[in-house]
């Protein structure tokens, strides 16, 4: 378990969930940290785990047999590595989504992560994407 301020409504939703979607959960969880250490959790939509720094970076959703994580990036974050699986025209958020085995794209997703949090401190996606 990393070293960072872990909201207990997080843990408790992770807890529930099946073994292998607690686990990548707690990988992805990790790996949102690691990626931006001042990243802060919360929840909202009275469930949802979510990751923000000056605004949403993303966001973690159980579903029966997969885990998405949806990314708040306005689509204007680039993915050379092919990582994002749905999503792609949506205006707001793009998605990874994560089945049993799936391994983590640790690399480029640490990319997107950092670059969503430089965004957010920048002013966020929207008015980065008015301003191009």
């Amino acid at each position: 378990m990393a070293d960072y301020n872990r909201h207990r409504e997080v843990d408790a939703y992770l807890e529930v969930l099946p073994d292998w979607q607690h686990a990548i959960g707690e990988q992805l969880r990790d790996l949102i940290h690691e990626a931006e250490p001042e990243i802060v959790e919360t929840i909202k939509r009275r469930t949802q785990p979510y990751f923000v720094l000056d605004g949403n970076v993303c966001a973690l959703l159980a579903a029966k047999d997969h885990i998405n994580l949806f990314l708040y990036d306005g689509a204007i974050v680039p993915d050379p590595d092919n990582i994002i699986t749905s999503g792609h025209e949506n205006k707001t958020a793009r998605t990874i989504t994560f089945h049993q085995h799936d391994l983590i794209p640790r690399a480029p997703l640490t990319a997107m992560l950092r670059q969503i949090a430089a965004n957010n401190r920048a002013g966020g996606w929207r008015k980065i994407k008015g301003a191009g």
